[in-house]
């Protein structure tokens, strides 16, 4: 696999610790007007420092970050662990719908309103994944073309994912699909 997903790495880890099941996407600078699309229905996990804000996600979440921070690889190399499966998604119109998504992500309620208010169109896309976790993390060079503000990358070469386990057992994502389910239904 080539197609990576760029995200900070503490929700990269919240991911593949099965914290959260969710993610919730406005798009990059350089995804132009139409912003974010779901371009792969299956994507490496690639974990950015790039605008990673501690203070944009909920208390668990920056003491999370601090014990990640020190074992960090160096700016010039990328840590791969896992990949995500897209189960399903929805377009977000309204950031009550958005925050009907709460404890189901490590985002705080002030971020989640700023990126849905940001650019021409006010929503934002919320995307149910089933995560899998490599048998152990692949390192490889960080190349320039990886940079910049963008959802989608292609990487120089193929990740292997086979032999990646499910980060949470069948029971324990049917609960999570279940939650995001019922958190998007309209309130009568």
């Amino acid at each position: 696999m080539r197609v990576a997903f760029k995200e900070w790495a503490v929700v990269v880890d919240a991911l593949l610790s099965g914290e959260q099941a969710v993610i919730l996407r406005k798009g990059g600078l350089h995804e132009g007007h139409g912003g974010f699309r779901l371009e792969h229905p299956e994507f490496l996990l690639f974990p950015t420092l790039f605008h990673q804000q501690r203070e944009a996600v909920v208390p668990a979440a920056q003491t999370r970050y601090d014990e990640l921070a020190p074992h960090f690889p160096p700016p010039e190399t990328v840590r791969l662990e896992g990949f995500a499966r897209v189960i399903g998604w929805r377009r977000l119109e309204s950031l009550a719908e958005a925050w009907q998504l709460r404890g189901q992500h490590v985002w705080r309620d002030d971020v989640i309103a700023e990126r849905f208010d940001w650019g021409r169109e006010k929503q934002i896309h919320a995307l149910a994944v089933r995560v899998h976790r490599f048998d152990a993390p692949i390192e490889m060079p960080m190349h320039p073309a990886y940079g910049g503000c963008k959802s989608w990358i292609e990487l120089a070469e193929d990740v292997p994912i086979t032999g990646a386990q499910p980060v949470l057992d069948e029971a324990a994502f049917a609960a999570k699909m279940e939650q995001f389910q019922k958190s998007l239904e309209p309130v009568p």
